[in-house]
Parts: structure tokens; sequence; C-alpha cells
């Protein structure tokens, strides 16, 4: 919906009709947005709940409690219940896993309020270290193409299709972009791919409209302002992982400084019509643009990555998920971080499940879930949507998420897990191999869930991992 805006801002300015036939289209347009999305959310909350799977993420089964909560107003102001931590301006405390001891004199950034983990909402938050290397590159030169082609373009025709372009993608940067920096509830580095289109477009546009008003110096002056913003840019970004080709850096500062010097240079007659000057400009703009971007997407290609926080190009030590590290992220977090992502060797953590990693169970762990697992409904159960992925896979037999993606929806509930107990279609269940945090042992009916197994059935430990067979109780 971060799009909408842009696109009816567009039509409103450029369509071809008369104005009050725009306005009128555009609240059809709406409608029938409305009517073209929302069918389906009506059909999913006015079907029986008894005979509909739970809406994941949901704490009371809704669809609309989903979708303009958890997945909507809750992002933008933090108050997204079922989240695994809370955001800016909302008590920590009650987001915390039953048991959990902090550090004497530990306390959360912000005085309690949100664990800091999804970054500092900030007009600048497109540019802090957990988020740069993802979509920086070019952001500053597109919203100097924005503004250029808006100048340029400013006394033509209303119609005027460069104008109506950067009004489009220009709506699209902004509104997304602002969104993203300043929502208070989960927010992930990449989310910025939802940037990626319109940061292209406005370059591209820009350079294009830029190349035909090359004949006015303050146009060459806005072009070397952008390439040296560029290279600025891309030396911040690099300097994050500064053992990390090194080198890089200086090749995009010295592109950056021969096509900034070259640009400002062409304002001399005598040296504008110096040979090969354009070529030499075209160059050093493309490796300035494109040389950091290039490399950190061949090192995602060339480094094997998983688990369910994604990230390009080589680890800054700042953000969350396997292998990173803010530093205002609370200890426990740190350590569950720790124990859920790869091991030192960078392969697949065996074992048991985790939050953040499926796990790959041992050849033994795997022998013993696929004993018997014809009478079975589900051979396993576990705690989070990412611990059932591992032995899932593992064996292509099914394993019950509970508590959904987060292990903290109220499904199923501690009776109901009973009754699938009771009635034979629950073989196992995994404990997570870190034994605390939001992944493992869940909130709420998942946390009760785990209790009632552990007081009711003996655990054992097969190749490091804690399970309990749930057909011979105690």
């Amino acid at each position: 919906m971060l799009i909408v805006p842009g696109l009816a801002l567009t039509y409103l300015v450029a369509g071809p009709p008369r104005i009050g036939t725009r306005i009128a289209q555009l609240f059809a347009a709406g409608a029938a947005m409305v009517v073209g999305a929302g069918w389906w959310l009506l059909t999913v909350e006015l079907w029986p709940a008894a005979s509909r799977p739970w809406i994941g993420g949901s704490q009371n089964n809704s669809i609309l409690e989903l979708t303009l909560g958890y997945n909507g107003l809750g992002r933008l102001n933090g108050n997204e219940k079922g989240s695994v931590v809370p955001g800016r301006g909302v008590d920590a405390s009650s987001y915390l896993p039953g048991g959990t001891e902090l550090p004497s004199g530990f306390e959360f950034p912000g005085g309690g309020k949100g664990g800091g983990m999804w970054g500092d909402p900030s007009i600048l938050r497109m540019f802090q270290p957990e988020q740069a290397g993802q979509i920086a590159w070019l952001l500053p030169a597109a919203l100097l193409a924005l503004v250029l082609v808006l100048v340029l373009r400013g006394r033509a025709p209303r119609i005027d299709g460069d104008r109506a372009a950067v009004i489009a993608w220009g709506g699209w940067l902004l509104v997304t972009g602002i969104t993203f920096s300043l929502m208070a509830g989960i927010f992930h580095a990449y989310y910025t791919v939802a940037l990626a289109p319109a940061i292209a477009a406005l370059v591209a546009i820009g350079v294009a409209v830029g190349w035909r008003e090359r004949a006015r110096p303050w146009v060459r002056v806005a072009g070397a302002l952008a390439v040296a913003a560029t290279g600025a840019t891309g030396w911040y970004i690099l300097v994050q992982t500064p053992s990390w080709n090194p080198w890089l850096r200086w090749l995009i500062a010295a592109a950056a400084a021969i096509g900034t010097v070259a640009l400002l240079a062409t304002l001399v007659p005598a040296v504008r019509q110096a040979r090969g000057l354009v070529g030499a400009i075209t160059l050093a703009a493309l490796v300035t643009g494109t040389a950091g971007q290039v490399a950190f997407a061949a090192e995602t290609i060339a480094t094997p990555r998983q688990g369910a926080i994604v990230s390009a190009g080589p680890s800054s030590g700042h953000g969350f998920g396997p292998g990173r590290g803010g530093k205002d992220m609370p200890e426990f977090v740190k350590r569950f971080a720790e124990r859920s992502g790869p091991g030192a060797d960078g392969e697949r953590g065996r074992g048991g499940p985790s939050f953040l990693m499926g796990s790959e169970p041992s050849a033994a762990l795997k022998a013993l879930l696929l004993q018997d697992a014809d009478r079975y409904t589900w051979i396993a159960a576990t705690v989070g949507a990412n611990s059932a992925a591992g032995p899932q896979l593992a064996t292509g037999r099914p394993v019950m998420p509970i508590g959904g993606f987060n292990g903290t929806d109220p499904s199923p509930t501690l009776a109901q897990f009973q009754q699938y107990v009771a009635d034979g279609r629950i073989h196992y269940f995994l404990a997570e191999s870190g034994g605390f945090g939001f992944g493992g042992s869940g909130s709420g009916t998942a946390a009760e869930i785990r209790a009632w197994v552990e007081k009711t059935f003996t655990a054992h430990t097969v190749d490091g991992t804690t399970v309990y067979d749930l057909t011979a109780p105690r």
C-alpha cells in the first residue's frame, strides 16, 4: 500500500482528463482496490473459526487483527502483540520469556521501552550500518535526480512524461522510505528491497534528462555532486567492514574523485571539448555507483546463507540475526542468536531446533523421528515454525510448529495439544537446543505446553537434542 500515494498523485497531476474526471476516477480506482483486496479478508473473517486454520501472527484468530495490527499499525507504533520483542515506546518486560534473568543493572535501550532490535527510528535510518549496505549506495543520487528532473521540467506541459515518471517513482521512494525510517515496530534490513525499483528508476531518469540538458552549467554541477555523494556513501558503507576487500573503498573513492573533477572541469569551455572526456566521466561514474553493489552481490552469491533474517554482502556486526550483534542488543538475545546461528565452521547447526535457524537433525535423531511415522499425524512437535522446519525438511514428514512463526500465537491451546497427545496423533516433542529464549520456550500458550510436557514425560537426549516421547508418560 505504500506505493499507492505516489501512483495516485501522479494521475492526479498528469492524467489526461479534466481535474474533476481525474478525481472521480481516482475514487473509483480506490474503491476497486478495496474490493479487490478486501473480499479475501472479509471471507476469512466471516468463515467459521472452527473450520479454518488459525490466523498466524494473530492473537485472536482474526485476519483483520493481523492486517491492521501486527502487520499494520503495529509496525508503525511498535505495539505488536505477539512479536518476539517490543518496538520503541512499548514496555519490554511483558515480552521477556518466562524465567529470563537479565544481568544485574541491565537496562533496555530507551529506558525499558523497547529493545531497539530493529534499529533506531530516524530519518537517517537507511544510512545506519544495519541498512546502509542493503540499499543506500545510490540513495543520495536518486534524491538528487528527483529534484533535478522536477526543476528541469517545471515549466513543461502538465502531462509531461518525465515529470510524471519522477512523481510516481519519487512518491514510491519517499513514502516507503520515510515509513521504513520512522516505524517503531518490527523492521528488518531486507525490507529495503522495496526501495530498489524506485532508486533505480530515479537514477536512470535523472541521467537521461540531465544528459539532454547538459548544456546548462548548473546541471553539470548537479551531476558532479551526485557522483561525489555516491562515492562518499560507498566509502561509508565499506568502512563498516574494514577487513573485507579494503582496496574496494579506495577504488570507489578514486573513481568518485575523477568523475567529480572531470564533471566540474567541463565548466571550462576549452576542457569541455577534450577528446574522450565523456567516456572517462561515464566510466568513473559507473565504477563509483556500481562497484560496491557488484562486490556485495558477488559475495552474497559465493557465500552459503540460511536462516530467517536474510542480508546481502559481508556482515558489519550490526543488526539482528545469525552472526550479527548490535551493540544495543539485550544480552539474552545475543546469547540466543549465538545458539540459533551456524557453528564456527559456518555449517547448519546440528541437534535440536532453534528459533532463527532450521536445524539439521543427526542421523540418529532422523531415524528416531521416522520410527512408525505412518501412525502419527505429526511425527513431532516443537515451538516455532523455524524450529519445525529442519526436522520436517530432513524427514519429509509433518512437524507441528506450536505457536506459529514466533511461538507466540495461542494455537494450539494446552487443552487442544493434550487432546492430540491423548489421541496418539503426536509422537515426540523436541525441545529447542538453546533451552531458553522466545523461540525455544515460546510465551503464553507455548510455554504452558512445554511446561506440561516436561512435567508429564521423561526427557531423553539424542545427539544433543532433548526429546520427549509423547506416547510414554511417566
